[in-house]
């Protein structure tokens, strides 16, 4: 792989909470100058065959997802997202885990949005449904169901404290971090920490976690990310060199949910070799 390769592994179609599908995603990767690109939906795989066929020749694709964690060992237990690439998509394990998340995070949703309902606010559950397209549900439809209703201008805004941030928000079930990095290890996958130092989306773990976590079958850090500070990005960088471990950067890529284009971050070719090396469960595509 070239030096100069360009390569997003973290991106978000309509299986979960982009606004592209995954054709779409891949053909845009294309557009946007990429040479690499990961599909990492959350908690989800179903975007992965449709990338697949819509592949454009010289694009590669990575197979992947970022799964909801959470830490047990603060108080509130803290989330935490992990990115796991390559891994076998029909691991029994794996699997259940991910339809269990899957159904959590519908049930929150519907909950969410019957407690809007009860202080008069006029959103519709089946609407965000259809909006969802039949992917992972997420507090990114009833945004979208929010401005829709006027209510807000921008996704930013309804993860504001009046909102989603705080008033609307309700805990999710998520995977325990470290049977996480268990069940993608199980599955031949490979597992990185998605923006590990983002103070801007709340509390964060501290480095001694991460430490146990690599101990555990950690492979990686997400330094390179919107939601970093240049400090927080040499802080991660730093704390992956004293562990050993691999450093990625990435777009997180969520469509017109978000302003970060793809391809605003990316991953050495190095990192990614590292990740493809390591990969048990299926292999990246590479498109002629």
């Amino acid at each position: 792989m070239s030096a100069a390769s360009r390569i997003d592994l973290h991106t978000h179609s309509t299986a979960s909470d982009g606004t592209l599908s995954p054709a779409e995603l891949v053909r845009a990767a294309a557009e946007a100058g990429l040479d690499v690109v990961a599909i990492t939906d959350h908690d989800t795989t179903a975007g992965w065959a449709p990338a697949l066929d819509a592949l454009p020749a010289g694009l590669s694709l990575v197979r992947g997802a970022e799964l909801s964690c959470r830490w047990y060992g603060a108080e509130p237990a803290l989330p935490l997202h992990l990115l796991a690439y390559l891994f076998d998509p029909d691991a029994p394990e794996l699997v259940a885990e991910l339809a269990r998340v899957r159904a959590a995070r519908e049930e929150r949703g519907e909950r969410i949005v019957t407690l809007l309902r009860a202080d008069g606010v006029d959103v519709s559950w089946p609407e965000i449904l259809t909006g969802a397209g039949g992917g992972t549900v997420g507090r990114p439809h009833i945004a979208q169901a929010l401005i829709r209703a006027g209510l807000v201008s921008t996704t930013t805004e309804a993860f504001g404290p009046d909102w989603l941030g705080e008033r609307y928000r309700l805990p999710k079930e998520d995977i325990d971090v470290f049977r996480a990095i268990r069940l993608v290890r199980a599955a031949g996958g490979v597992p990185v920490f998605a923006h590990p130092r983002a103070t801007r989306r709340g509390r964060i773990v501290p480095d001694e976690l991460i430490a146990d976590l690599a101990a555990a079958g950690l492979a990686g850090l997400e330094a390179d990310h919107e939601d970093h500070s240049p400090a927080e990005r040499a802080h991660v960088r730093a704390l992956a060199g004293e562990l050993g471990l691999l450093v990625t950067g990435s777009s997180d890529f969520h469509g017109t949910h978000k302003t970060v284009r793809l391809g605003a971050f990316t991953t050495a070719p190095g990192a990614y070799e590292r990740i493809v090396a390591e990969a048990r469960g299926v292999t990246e595509v590479v498109s002629g």
